[in-house]
């Protein structure tokens, strides 16, 4: 249970925001790449509001190889709109993604031309395996001097212990919780989840969401939940980067689902082209922080070990695979009975 901080948690003062309270450099990293990292401008606000060295970074589906710009390792790349060696969108787009897709460089370039700060992103190959993330991050540790990391999922499944019917979009999720666990202890490190039912459209179960959530309140390990408006100037932000970043790149079906919830839109409000067939949920709980302790969540995998050994994202896959057909029988995914 966190413990940082004068007194304890309170109505006024949240359980993260006590933890992070007196740290004065903190990683935002967003946890299955792509556009999760958007998931965590809020909390980039809110901090940098309050006078903290706040920094970002991400698992990136962009070709690094071909970005150019300042590398920390072969592993991390300084991406900064501001950096004239960065390589124009349009040239590496990667994973099967459409041109112009490099989110890191668009919310750069959204601090950068809207707000006028100069804020890089520090972008991680998505190929890698736990043991690498892990030195990468060790490298930011040391270079930042992070005395705190939290880690955001846009959407729910980085809460799946393994052992249910859905995962959901699992390897990034998978190689960022490892890596962050195996990080030495005097970094605070957390998990956040912004986007409560946007995975369902990819089969994951909110009723194990939450029954995974009730475990981890037994154990100290979750930190409660608290909402970002459009009335708050963090949440505001968030509205901001992802329509100017929309007009630019591919759309994100979790930001715009966000977003759209963040609006009081509700219900089968369709965001994007490939939901058409889908049917969506857009509601108030979309907007909600969920807060966790990571290395609490960690622990619930059973499969930890063998993620944290990793080398490459083919391990990764592996390792979960190996594990669930270990498992008797899966935990089914229920209705919330409500």
């Amino acid at each position: 249970m966190a413990k940082d901080g004068p007194g304890g948690p309170s109505l006024l003062q949240p359980a993260l925001f006590h933890a992070l309270s007196g740290k004065e450099s903190v990683l935002i990293a967003g946890c299955g790449g792509g556009y999760d990292v958007y998931s965590g401008v809020p909390l980039y606000a809110a901090l940098r509001k309050q006078g903290v060295n706040v920094h970002l970074a991400n698992l990136t589906f962009t070709n690094l190889e071909r970005v150019g710009g300042k590398k920390l390792n072969d592993h991390c790349t300084v991406v900064a709109a501001s950096d004239p060696s960065i390589a124009e969108p349009q040239e590496v787009s990667g994973a099967g993604r459409g041109l112009n897709y490099f989110p890191e460089y668009y919310l750069s370039k959204y601090f950068l031309d809207v707000q006028g700060w100069d804020v890089p992103v520090y972008t991680f190959d998505r190929s890698l395996g736990a043991k690498q993330l892990a030195d990468s991050y060790k490298v930011l540790t040391e270079e930042l001097n992070l005395d705190a990391i939290v880690i955001v999922d846009g959407g729910t499944d980085s809460l799946m212990f393994g052992n249910e019917e859905q995962l959901g979009t699992p390897i990034e999720d998978s190689t960022s919780i490892a890596a962050m666990h195996s990080l030495p202890v005097p970094q605070a490190k957390f998990l956040l989840c912004l986007g409560f039912g946007v995975d369902h459209f990819h089969g994951v179960s909110h009723h194990l969401f939450l029954e995974n959530t009730a475990q981890l309140t037994q154990l100290g390990g979750f930190l409660g939940a608290f909402s970002v408006t459009q009335q708050m100037p963090e949440g505001q932000m968030l509205l901001s980067a992802y329509e100017f970043v929309a007009k630019l790149s591919q759309d994100s079906i979790v930001c715009s689902s966000v977003c759209n919830a963040m609006r009081g839109k509700f219900g089968n409000v369709q965001v994007s082209p490939r939901t058409a067939t889908s049917d969506l949920y857009i509601n108030p709980l979309m907007c909600m922080y969920w807060c966790y302790e990571l290395d609490a969540v960690a622990r619930l995998m059973p499969h930890m070990p063998e993620l944290m050994k990793t080398t490459s994202r083919t391990q990764v896959a592996a390792a979960i695979q190996v594990y669930r057909k270990s498992v008797p029988a899966m935990r089914d995914a229920k209705p919330i009975p409500l």
